[in-house]
C-alpha cells in the first residue's frame, strides 16, 4: 500500500466569498461598535493598538516576509511622521487631517531620497544602514532646538480627537493595509517580489526589474508605517526623539512578523492581538518584561519556526487569503 505523505494533500485555499464576506461583517461590526459607544474606552484603546501593530506588522512582513527586504529602520518613519504632525499642529496651526497627509508626504519623500543610498547595499549592509539612518535622526531631533530637543513636542488639536475617533482611523489604515498588501502580492509585481526573495539573480535573468519592485514595496511600507506612527503620536498627545524613533518599535514588527508568521497575510494579524495582550500583561512586571518576551520569542521559534499561522497552514495544509497566483496572462 502506497503511503501518502502530508505534504502531498492538497492546500485548501480559504478566500471564499463566505470568507469575505465574514471578514467584512467583522470590519462592519467593529465600526459600529466604535461610532455607538458599545465599546468601552478602554476596550478602544486595545482595538487602537491591534489595528495599529497589524499595519506596521504587515509592512514589515511585506518587505521581509514576502519581499527579501530586510530592513531594521522602518522606526524612523514612526518618528518622522509623528514630528511632522506635532510640528504641523503645534507650530504651524494646521487642521489634524492636513497634518496626516502631510506626514505621509513627507515620509514618502524621505524614503524615495534614501533609496538612493540604501539600494546601492544588499542583505546585512542594507539592514544595518536602515537602522543607523533611524539611530542618526534620533540624534539630530534630540539637539535640534526648532523641534523642542529631548523635550519633545506637543500635538495641539483643536478639539482633540476623541478615542472613538482615533480608533475608525486606525481600523480604517488597518483594512486599507491588509487589503494592499493581499492586492500586490496577487499581482505581476507579486511574483516579481517572490523572485527577488528567492534569487535576485535569477529574478534579473528573467527580466524581473529589481529596483523598480524595491522602491515600490519600501514606499508603500514607509507610507503606511508613518501613517500608523502619525495616529500613534495623536493618541499619545506628544512626542520625543526616543519614543519616536527608538528601536523598540523595530523590535515589536519583528516580533509580531515572527510570532504571527512571516510570508502570510493572517500571521501580521494574529501577531498583533498576541503582542498587545503580552504588552498589556507584561506592564505589570518591568523588570522582567522583556525577559519574559524574549523567553516566549525563542519557545516559538523552537517549536513553531514558521510562527503560529505559518506551522498551522503547513500542518493542517490550508491557506488563509493565499498570496500565490495559478497562473497570470500579460
Amino acid at each position: 500500500m502506497k503511503k501518502h505523505n502530508l505534504s502531498d494533500k492538497p492546500i485548501k485555499v480559504i478566500d471564499s466569498i463566505p470568507t469575505l464576506i465574514a471578514c467584512i461583517a467583522i470590519v462592519f461590526f467593529l465600526y459600529i461598535a466604535c461610532m455607538t459607544r458599545m465599546l468601552s474606552s478602554n476596550a478602544m484603546r486595545y482595538l487602537v493598538l491591534i489595528c495599529i501593530y497589524t499595519t506596521m506588522g504587515q509592512m514589515w512582513n511585506l518587505l521581509s516576509g514576502f519581499s527579501g527586504i530586510t530592513s531594521l529602520g522602518q522606526q524612523f518613519y514612526i518618528g518622522l511622521a509623528g514630528y511632522t504632525v506635532a510640528v504641523a499642529t503645534s507650530l504651524f496651526n494646521l487642521p489634524l487631517g492636513v497634518a496626516l497627509i502631510l506626514s505621509v508626504i513627507v515620509s514618502v519623500i524621505m524614503a524615495l531620497i534614501l533609496c538612493l543610498l540604501l539600494f546601492r547595499m544588499e542583505g546585512m549592509y542594507f539592514s544595518i544602514a536602515t537602522w543607523i539612518i533611524a539611530e542618526a535622526f534620533m540624534m539630530l531631533f534630540l539637539n535640534w532646538k526648532f523641534v523642542g530637543q529631548g523635550g519633545g513636542l506637543t500635538i495641539y488639536v483643536s478639539p482633540h480627537p476623541q478615542i472613538h475617533e482615533i480608533c475608525l482611523l486606525a481600523i480604517t489604515v488597518c483594512v486599507v493595509a491588509v487589503i494592499v498588501v493581499y492586492s500586490l502580492l496577487r499581482t505581476k509585481v507579486g511574483l516579481g517580489l517572490a523572485a527577488i526573495k528567492e534569487d535576485i539573480t535569477a529574478a534579473t535573468s528573467i527580466g524581473v526589474n529589481i529596483l523598480k519592485h524595491k522602491l515600490l514595496v519600501y514606499v508603500i511600507a514607509a507610507a503606511f508605517t508613518a501613517i500608523s506612527g502619525a495616529i500613534i503620536f495623536v493618541n499619545k498627545g506628544v512626542i520625543y526623539p526616543d519614543s519616536g524613533f527608538g528601536i523598540s518599535w523595530m523590535i515589536s514588527m519583528v516580533f509580531i512578523v515572527i510570532i504571527g508568521g512571516s510570508g502570510t497575510i493572517s500571521g501580521p494579524i494574529v501577531g498583533a492581538i498576541i503582542y498587545v495582550i503580552l504588552e498589556e500583561f507584561l506592564a505589570h512586571y518591568p523588570g522582567w518584561s522583556d525577559i519574559i518576551l524574549g523567553i516566549f520569542t525563542i519557545i516559538v521559534i523552537i517549536f513553531l519556526p514558521d510562527g503560529i499561522m505559518g506551522t498551522l497552514q503547513k500542518k493542517l495544509r490550508f491557506e488563509i487569503f493565499s498570496t500565490k497566483r495559478q497562473s497570470f496572462t500579460k
